[in-house]
């Protein structure tokens, strides 16, 4: 099964979350910020498990859309989901690969999005 990376500055709602995943799936990661996330695409190992991307709309030190820009320069095609709280902001992720969610979405609508991309990522 691929490796979900889930990139969350907030310790509560980062526990939770990867909480919640972990009742799904197997291998869920944690990175507090874009700058962590990034230096753990430079493992090969961690690299060749990464399955998808799970994204707060604002991180620190730098924006949601460069930090996927820069995730799909080392990693084309990982599928990204961002959770946020304005739709206007979306149209900032131009990439086929990112899924763009309210940050109040039920548990069972992130859980079934990341079971969408992840199956359609291991088609790919």
């Amino acid at each position: 099964m691929a490796k979900i990376l889930l990139v969350d500055d907030d310790p509560l709602q980062a526990f939770a979350r990867k909480s919640l995943l972990g009742k799904r799936f197997k291998d869920v990661e944690r990175a507090a910020d874009a700058a962590e996330a990034l230096c753990l695409l430079e493992q090969p190992q961690f690299a060749a498990k990464l399955g998808l991307v799970i994204s707060g709309l604002h991180l620190p030190g730098i924006s949601g859309p460069e930090f996927v820009a820069e995730l799909h320069a080392r990693q084309p095609g990982v599928p990204v989901i961002v959770l946020g709280n304005s739709q206007d902001e979306a149209d900032d992720y131009g990439a086929e690969e990112v899924c763009f969610l309210p940050g109040t979405a039920s548990s069972e609508l992130v859980l079934s999005m990341a079971s969408k991309l992840l199956q359609r990522a291991a088609r790919s």
